[in-house]
């Protein structure tokens, strides 16, 4: 596994990480927590040494997972988890200094660690983080040794670069797929002269850039691809990346026919990702320890064409760009 820079942390992680909002049990199906376990083990034994959760995975079962893992595995692993979209208090009061320090050491019980490697705003209200207030409430934790590093997760291209204003902001978390490619142009080059981290989330939209889906293809109930298949509970790019299912499945179908030889649709889509410079690390989730293999073995691909990078460039423009719904 290759590794890569964390930004101003100094810190060397893995560029393929472990997105574990699947081990929440809730929002992608039912998971038992002995498969999860076996994930974060295959995970690591593969040689993937960042993790990341939420407070709010399964309400706090994903980081209790995490610290059982921990406290049984010698591994070492950049644990990131992040903050503000608990469902107690709410919101607002999930930004206020008392509940951003309560809802931190709660992280810190769940998990069985001392400090957090890395915690993040989750995708907190626009003018929240401009205000800015809510950056110090983390300033005095990392102050304290309760944290180690802060940054944000993000829904918008205007709200990273709102959060870049914050020197000693150490990474930002954002939607980044071939369906999703704003943040070349608009971020990468800022982030990178700042030296910020970044963390590429939904890398594969949801299952559709697996190319393993079709328009008959259901969800559990209580799977997000179900209720939030049009944005009906949070920002619809958190499922499938923001574009209507149907249109998905068909330029998925269409970017088949561009598969490098013996490279799967999976592979592709994550490769994809990890040939942009300025990407720290990619966090695949994982619902069977067979994803953690596929995942994990993009890091010894050679990178894309420049011919194919222009092709996946071009179907983004044509097809993809006006199509995608919610802030972006």
């Amino acid at each position: 596994m290759i590794t890569r820079i964390f930004g101003n942390t100094g810190a060397e992680v893995s560029e393929v990480g472990l997105g574990t909002w699947q081990l929440s049990g809730s929002d992608w199906g039912d998971l038992d927590e002995a498969k999860g376990l076996s994930i974060l083990q295959d995970a690591a034994d593969r040689g993937v040494t960042f993790f990341d959760t939420a407070d709010v995975y399964g309400e706090g079962r994903s980081e209790k997972l995490i610290g059982r893992f921990l406290k049984n595995n010698s591994a070492k692993v950049f644990v990131a988890t992040k903050l503000g979209r608990f469902p107690q208090p709410g919101w607002p009061d999930n930004f206020r200094p008392e509940a951003i320090r309560k809802h931190t050491e709660a992280s810190l019980s769940r998990l069985g660690i001392e400090a957090l490697d890395l915690t993040q705003f989750h995708c907190i209200p626009r003018e929240v983080m401009a205000h800015g207030e809510v950056f110090e409430s983390l300033r005095a934790l990392k102050k304290e040794g309760k944290i180690k590093n802060f940054g944000a997760s993000v829904e918008s291209m205007e709200e990273a670069l709102i959060c870049l204003e914050q020197e000693d902001l150490s990474s930002l978390q954002i939607i980044f797929n071939i369906f999703r490619q704003k943040p070349i142009e608009t971020l990468f080059q800022k982030a990178m002269e700042k030296n910020v981290a970044i963390i590429a989330r939904v890398p594969l939209a949801s299952g559709l850039l697996t190319g393993k889906m079709s328009k008959e293809t259901t969800f559990a109930e209580k799977d997000h691809r179900n209720y939030n298949r049009d944005g009906a509970a949070f920002n619809p790019g958190e499922t499938f990346a923001g574009l209507p299912f149907n249109l998905g499945v068909e330029v998925a179908d269409n970017l088949k026919k561009l598969l490098p030889e013996g490279m799967s649709m999976t592979q592709m889509a994550l490769r994809w990702i990890l040939d942009f410079e300025a990407v720290s690390v990619v966090i695949p989730g994982a619902s069977k320890p067979s994803q953690v293999e596929s995942n994990c073995s993009v890091s010894a691909l050679p990178p894309l064409s420049e011919k194919l990078h222009q092709l996946l460039k071009k179907i983004y423009e044509e097809d993809i760009k006006d199509n995608i719904r919610g802030v972006y």
